[in-house]
């Protein structure tokens, strides 16, 4: 990593933990070469690729100011941002997400899954019933991810699967949160079988009907057994 990368990392970090809130203005280019011991030529090129990103913007005469999250064009900032805002929030902007990218995911695979698709969506289902016997939520969760992961692949569009993998931690996290509770384990099997039944008939309607009831559980699951019980 270069000293601008070095420095732009700090200031993204700085804008994300709030040092630096939206239309907060950045301390001017010789201040930052000072407290960071850089020159001005590695400040500036580390603003650049802020700018790049539009994490921030030059007012000419007056500063660099920080833009909102909800502007920035880069995917990765956003989603440092996304992982230091309320939990809540978060979650519920995942399955959100997650709806609108898996459905239509789901109604490409009806048409073009094939045998071996569907063999591993059996076999990751099956996996999802044993762990759900024995209680063992990091098995559920990985058995979970992968069940969506070859849903994703069975589309045969090589970028749809691309999509999800810089939320991989995130979605992760969130699983494990709402998987450690039984009736949810319960709840997602049961939505699962319906995927794999509408892929398995390979009909896109279904499918996407299906990956709807099942994004639309989630959220009632998250809303009804997680939030509640943390009140």
């Amino acid at each position: 990593m270069s000293l601008s990368e070095e420095l732009a990392e700090r200031l993204l970090s700085a804008i994300i933990d709030g040092t630096y809130p939206p239309d907060a203005a950045l301390p001017p280019e010789g201040d930052l070469a000072e407290q960071s011991s850089m020159s001005r030529l590695t400040v500036r090129e580390a603003i650049k690729q802020l700018r790049a990103q539009n994490v921030v913007r030059v007012v000419r005469g007056r500063g660099t100011y920080v833009n909102a999250p909800d502007r920035w064009t880069a995917l990765a900032p956003v989603i440092r941002a996304a992982s230091h805002s309320s939990h809540t929030s978060l979650s519920e902007r995942l399955i959100e997400a997650r709806r609108l990218i898996e459905n239509g995911a789901t109604e490409l695979a009806a048409l073009r899954r094939d045998e071996t698709h569907l063999a591993e969506l059996r076999e990751h289902l099956a996996t999802m019933r044993e762990a759900a016997d024995e209680g063992d939520t990091e098995k559920f969760v990985q058995a979970d991810i992968d069940f969506h992961a070859t849903v994703m692949r069975g589309t045969g569009n090589l970028f749809v699967p691309l999509l999800f993998e810089p939320f991989g931690a995130l979605l992760a996290e969130g699983r494990r949160e709402t998987s450690a509770i039984p009736q949810i384990r319960v709840n997602a099997i049961a939505h699962h079988e319906k995927v794999l039944r509408a892929l398995e008939a390979g009909d896109p309607d279904q499918a996407r009907e299906a990956m709807n009831a099942h994004m639309h559980q989630t959220a009632t699951d998250y809303r009804t057994h997680v939030l509640k019980s943390g009140e």
